[in-house]
């Protein structure tokens, strides 16, 4: 039996306690929802094929046919996503941006019904799994707004002893999907951010390269640091049984992860010397103090 989830802070622990009392075998979570390190005891068992993973903006009816660009001066943007809000305040100067909490339903309602917001900011991905596409009217991209590390990609959570569970889910694999997200878990985890910060990523694999751009901002972005670095992922022998970053890629070559890790942390570590870390604990005492 399985669960899907959206709200991270209400249900992961209460999924992860079914999981450990065999209430459950698997749960299916937004793979960005789920911290680096995992608790002891799980893994994840597949990641499977990304949805696009941009941001979308999503209008106020009555700005149809706008775009974040010919919205009127201090049109206000609803984003709950400190990531989101650093980039486009940077990118958007002309945009005031305000909290807007709840799920998609919530979400769209409170823009729709009110007057307070001339669009919000939502993963596409999500929008896409409800069905609502339509409300899509611009996708952001990577020169606009880089997105949530494993943003738009869904990952299966086991109980890291369950051979069988994760023999059976490890099929769902998207090799891609992994590499990438592998790469962006180590750069985060190696930065030590979460949602309370603003890190961002892209990624691609192109003949046999991993390409990952990382970020991170201060929170009114004004200040940045952003650099990419490259890998090549070689199709070796197939691995058995190891975590990295929390999941567990079986029937997937070892070396093509290991170097997709590494890739993450040598980012990270780029990042790192060029100050990173004082980006970072400033914008996480600011967001604190607010």
């Amino acid at each position: 039996m399985g669960l899907t989830i959206g709200e991270k802070s209400l249900f992961t622990k209460e999924l992860e306690t079914a999981l450990e009392k065999n209430e459950v075998d698997l749960v299916v979570h937004s793979l960005k929802d789920l911290p680096t390190t995992l608790p002891p005891g799980f893994t994840i068992g597949a990641v499977l094929k990304r949805e696009n993973p941009h941001d979308a903006v999503v209008l106020h009816p009555k700005n149809m046919g706008k775009s974040l660009d010919t919205l009127p001066d201090k049109s206000v943007i609803g984003t709950s996503s400190l990531r989101r809000a650093a980039q486009l305040k940077k990118r958007f100067p002309h945009l005031e941006f305000k909290d807007i909490r709840g799920n998609l339903n919530t979400r769209l309602k409170k823009l729709d019904e009110k007057d307070d917001f001339s669009a919000i900011i939502l993963a596409a991905a999500g929008l896409r799994r409800m069905g609502w596409d339509s409300r899509v009217s611009q996708i952001l991209g990577p020169e606009d707004c880089m997105y949530a590390v494993g943003q738009g990609a869904l990952a299966i959570e086991v109980r890291a002893r369950d051979e069988d569970i994760l023999e059976m889910v490890s099929v769902l694999h998207d090799p891609n999907t992994v590499l990438r997200c592998i790469a962006e878990r180590a750069f985060l985890r190696r930065l030590e951010g979460g949602c309370s910060v603003p890190v961002a990523v892209h990624t691609e694999v192109k003949d046999s390269q991993l390409y990952l751009t990382g970020a991170v901002y201060s929170l009114d972005g004004s200040d940045s640091l952003k650099e990419t670095m490259q890998t090549s992922i070689v199709e070796e022998q197939v691995d058995e049984r190891v975590q990295r970053v929390g999941v567990t890629a079986n029937n997937m070559p070892g070396p093509a992860q290991d170097a997709a890790e590494k890739l993450g942390l040598d980012l990270a570590n780029l990042l790192l010397s060029k100050g990173a870390k004082e980006i970072l604990t400033v914008a996480r005492q600011l967001n604190d103090a607010r």
